[in-house]
């Protein structure tokens, strides 16, 4: 029995073995199943078109002047002539304090100065009494003078004694002092009368105050305007003490207003008198208002520890519809862009984790290929271009090699004849660099039949053809004006020429290194794939005023061209600026050239130099109206931040794949993706590529999704009977 009841357990365990083993299986092969399923992922457009990168704030509408009407002087209002929004005049009576007290004042101080006057005639009569008892007393002083001379002269004959003529000396002396008291006399007059005078002056000016202060009882408008607020009532009394008392406030103009917009300390920056603003009031909603910035005002504003600056946006106010004190929300157009790829902000914000970018390609020539691949890769630095090149289109030499081996089926033996070509001219392309203007036009004309003829010599009989009907073309594009011609134009068997070679145009690289210093900040993303600081092609430099035509009316291409396009647009210049403007680059590309002879500690403070001297030469061009619009461009140019990121395509194996990526500005919902010609990715990053924005796992409940993480596959977890 005991033997009978371990066979038993051990056929249970047994038997409990394979159930857990069953069930950990179907576990496992479920989660193998979820976890193989793809991911969906949900995905958008990269698209063309236009940017505008803005600042949002509040503020509130507000008359551009309006003037707080009060009073100088305390009494009862006794008249009120107008109301809320009447209409006035400058000088119009519009209410009146009772004048009675100030009336009486008047007359008091009229009395005063009656009385004042009175006494200036008193003392100028009591100085004409002194004046003539001055006269008597020397009169008299005379008269007794000639006594005593005839009384010497008897005392001298004996007639009379001494005595007589001491008498009449001893009144001589007196008179004399009598003399000096009426002159004396005669001053203390004058002086009387100038203090009478001066009283007479001191009760006229307290006359003049009584009358002004009778004045001030009337209450006139000190402008043309309209009232929007009354804040007294007839029979009120009004003090005016320390502070005048507000009776009216009268807006002067109501079709010229402005916005008082908060605009936050981060952001106050990008503010710029000029930029173009539009706001909205909730009394008409639906509705868009349309003003510039005026002013930005630099007192700060401390709320909680909140600082923020005050920006005056101006705006016609036509028919009076916005009303002061109306809450304005504004946004504030800091920085716009035309026709430039653009890209959905929820790109941005997705991560899926191991997928990176492919690095960079290595120094080595691609595989199946063999020499110096990446010598026609220095080939379109030092050549540009623009001339009839090896492939007989646009783009850089090292595009044109691609074309060439994909549209020519080049074999690998050709392939490394090719190069040992490229390796071959590259001293002379290198020698074009030291000639004159004039000798490089037949010296590149001679090194490019050289070349077609070598690259002619290697080829099959088949394939001269094709590459006769390549130059052929690009003959044909160059005398359209087109950089490059289109791939059906070549040949009908011959593949599309890829986006990669396809944009880098000579005259918007020497476009670009002539205006630099309008751009510095994408100084570093030159047109052509020519380096930075390297010595410009012979080709580029005689192209050099025919740079800012490129991509004219349009956002794309190089910074330099979009400036020049917006000085075109934005400041109407006429064709004789135009001119001068294109002169002036073609100017600057040899002054910039020189920056590669100093050495890199240098080289930053002399291309401020030269940055200074180029932006004062093309304010020079400018009319007085279109220099402030200028200085706005300027500064918009040199603020302009571009930054890094990463964005993820489906691949052709419909797997995504990771790309880093150069962004500008931003409207909230798209960010500008900034792709040189000569970029890696940029056959990659077009007009309508699928970019990832979000997930949608395989299993997961319907419509769920993820913008700021992709879930690898099986990352939800199976879903359990239980």
């Amino acid at each position: 029995m005991k033997k009978l009841n371990q066979v038993l357990n051990w056929k249970l365990a047994a038997i409990a073995v394979g159930v857990l083993a069953l069930a950990g299986g179907g576990v496992w092969w479920y989660t193998q199943k979820q976890a193989s399923s793809d991911v969906q992922y949900r995905t958008s457009k990269i698209e063309r078109g236009n940017l505008q990168a803005s600042v949002s704030a509040s503020g509130a509408v507000n008359p551009v002047t309006q003037v707080s009407v009060g009073t100088q002087v305390s009494g009862q209002i006794k008249e009120l002539y107008v109301d809320f929004n009447s209409e006035v005049k400058a000088g119009q009576l519009i209410a009146l304090i009772d004048p009675e007290t100030f009336e009486y004042r008047v007359r008091s101080a009229q009395a005063d100065l009656d009385s004042t006057r009175a006494q200036v005639l008193t003392a100028q009569a009591n100085v004409a009494s002194s004046i003539a008892q001055v006269s008597r007393a020397k009169l008299d002083l005379t008269e007794a003078q000639r006594d005593l001379e005839r009384q010497q002269t008897l005392v001298d004959k004996l007639f009379v004694t001494q005595s007589v003529a001491d008498k009449a000396r001893a009144l001589v002396g007196n008179l004399g002092e009598s003399v000096k008291v009426a002159e004396a006399q005669m001053a203390v007059t004058h002086a009387q009368v100038k203090s009478a005078q001066a009283s007479v002056a001191q009760r006229e000016s307290s006359l003049a105050q009584a009358r002004i202060d009778l004045a001030r009882t009337k209450i006139t408008s000190p402008v043309n305007g309209i009232v929007i607020k009354r804040s007294i009532e007839k029979g009120q009394t009004v003090a005016a003490s320390l502070s005048s008392p507000e009776l009216f406030v009268i807006a002067q103009n109501l079709q010229d207003m402005q916005v008082d917009a908060s605009i936050d300390e981060s952001d106050v920056g990008k503010i710029r008198t000029g930029q173009k603003a539009t706001f909205t009031v909730d009394a008409f909603a639906g509705q868009t208002f349309e003003g510039e910035v005026r002013q930005v005002r630099k007192a700060a504003q401390n709320v909680a520890n909140v600082v923020t600056y005050t920006a005056v946006i101006g705006f016609s106010n036509n028919g009076g519809r916005l009303l002061p004190g109306m809450t304005a929300n504004v946004r504030v157009i800091t920085e716009a862009r035309e026709n430039v790829l653009k890209v959905a902000n929820a790109a941005l914000r997705m991560k899926i984790a191991g997928i990176e970018p492919a690095p960079l390609p290595a120094a080595t020539p691609p595989a199946g290929t063999s020499g110096d691949a990446r010598g026609w890769a220095w080939l379109s630095e030092a050549v540009a271009q623009q001339g009839p090149g090896a492939a007989g289109g646009g783009g850089g030499m090292a595009a044109q090699r691609e074309r060439l081996v994909a549209e020519l089926e080049l074999s690998a033996e050709q392939q490394t004849k090719l190069d040992a070509i490229s390796a071959e001219l590259r001293p002379k392309f290198m020698a074009m660099r030291d000639m004159s203007e004039d000798e490089r036009p037949a010296a590149r004309e001679k090194v490019t039949a050289e070349m077609r003829q070598k690259i002619m010599a290697m080829l099959t009989a088949e394939q001269k053809p094709k590459y006769q009907q390549l130059i052929a073309a690009q003959q044909q594009a160059r005398a359209a004006g087109t950089a490059n011609p289109p791939a059906a134009a070549n040949s009908a068997s011959a593949p599309s020429m890829p986006k990669a070679a396809a944009g880098g145009s000579t005259a918007a690289n020497s476009a670009k290194n002539a205006t630099n210093t309008i751009a510095p900040k994408e100084t570093n993303t030159p047109a052509t794939g020519q380096k930075q600081g390297e010595k410009p092609s012979s080709t580029a430099s005689a192209s050099a005023t025919a740079a800012p035509a490129m991509d004219a009316g349009a956002g794309g291409g190089n910074p330099a061209t979009q400036f020049r396009n917006l000085m075109v647009a934005q400041l109407a210049l006429t064709p004789a600026q135009i001119e001068k403007v294109d002169a002036i680059y073609a100017d600057a590309r040899p002054k910039m050239m020189t920056l590669r002879e100093l050495p890199p500690e240098e080289r930053g403070k002399a291309r401020e130099r030269i940055t200074a001297e180029i932006r004062a030469q093309l304010r020079d061009q400018m009319t007085p109206e279109q220099q402030p619009k200028f200085d706005a461009l300027v500064a918009a140019s040199a603020n302009r931040q571009v930054t890094r990121g990463k964005i993820y395509l489906m691949g052709a194996d419909g797997k995504p794949k990771a790309y880093n990526v150069r962004l500008g500005i931003t409207d909230g919902s798209s960010t500008e993706l900034i792709v040189t010609p000569n970029s890696p990715d940029a056959a990659e990053l077009v007009v309508g590529a699928a970019v990832i924005v979000g997930t949608v796992n395989t299993g997961a409940t319907a419509g769920s999704s993820g913008s700021s993480s992709a879930r690898p596959a099986g990352a939800a977890g199976p879903r359990m009977p239980f």
